[in-house]
């Protein structure tokens, strides 16, 4: 057998232990009585509908929902002049800046989420709805700054000298040509975030507890009164959300590049 067959092998069971537990939320979540049981006993999509019909499981969906919005939009807005800066500034020192843009997302989240706590609770605001939505655009501006770094390193800075030659200054070059240049980057950042976002647990149940319940602290408070298939459904929808995300991500953007892969024209 060839190496490449072998190699298709290996992906292809790789990708069904990857997908494995998917598919048993997904069986999960049709179960028709109120049990976690897999195989599902009968079919039913009442655990879909109680997401959004359940006041409780509806207002944790809109408040994830726009916590990971204005979270990812922070983080945007952090990682852009952050990235330009880096990008117009070639210099061993301004990598020190590229560090500490990187530092909340290479700490482990438990240290992100203790520090976001000691300080909310040190400057009185601890508990408010907006301490998480802070929290989560510091703690995910790692990932727009990734992006926006690649997508700036793909500008020809011979096109920019040319623009300038004609006349451009700075702020029409950034609007009719660095900016365009850089858009699906800066998208491709902001849906990273908003995903992540979406699905994080501990540094939102640092800064805010149980006055504001998004659903990954709704799925765990709801645990303490027994296993639901509604979790699951809410499980599910989550991943669907990701897959919808990354695919659009996959589609009009250049995802090998976004992961840090290079193309040969690239390197020379």
């Amino acid at each position: 057998m060839s190496l490449t067959w072998l190699s298709r092998i290996f992906f292809a069971c790789l990708a069904i232990f990857l997908t494995l537990p998917i598919a048993v939320i997904g069986g999960v979540a049709f179960n028709e009585k109120k049990t976690l049981s897999f195989p599902p006993q009968g079919f039913s999509l009442d655990w879909y509908w109680q997401v959004f019909a359940d006041e409780g499981w509806r207002s944790a969906l809109f408040h994830s929902v726009a916590v990971a919005l204005i979270a990812a939009s922070i983080s945007v807005a952090i990682a852009l002049p952050l990235a330009w800066f880096l990008w117009r500034r070639v210099a061993p020192w301004a990598r020190i800046v590229e560090v500490l843009g990187f530092a909340p997302f290479i700490l482990p989240p438990v240290i992100t989420a203790l520090g976001a706590l000691s300080f909310w609770a040190t400057t009185g605001y601890y508990g408010q709805p907006w301490t998480v939505v802070i929290s989560h655009g510091i703690f995910f501006v790692s990932l727009p700054l990734v992006t926006i770094t690649l997508g700036f390193a793909t500008v020809d800075r011979e096109i920019i000298e040319a623009g300038m030659t004609m006349g451009a200054d700075d702020r029409t070059l950034a609007r009719t040509i660095i900016f365009p240049m850089i858009r699906p980057y800066v998208i491709s950042g902001f849906a990273f975030a908003f995903v992540l976002s979406l699905n994080e647990y501990i540094v939102a149940y640092m800064t805010v507890g149980f006055t504001l319940e998004t659903i990954p602290i709704k799925i765990f408070n709801a645990l303490r009164y027994g296993y639901t298939p509604t979790m699951a459904a809410v499980s599910l929808f989550f991943v669907l959300v990701a897959v919808c995300v990354f695919g659009f991500v996959a589609r009009f953007g250049d995802l090998p590049k976004l992961l840090g892969a290079w193309s040969e024209g690239d390197k020379t």
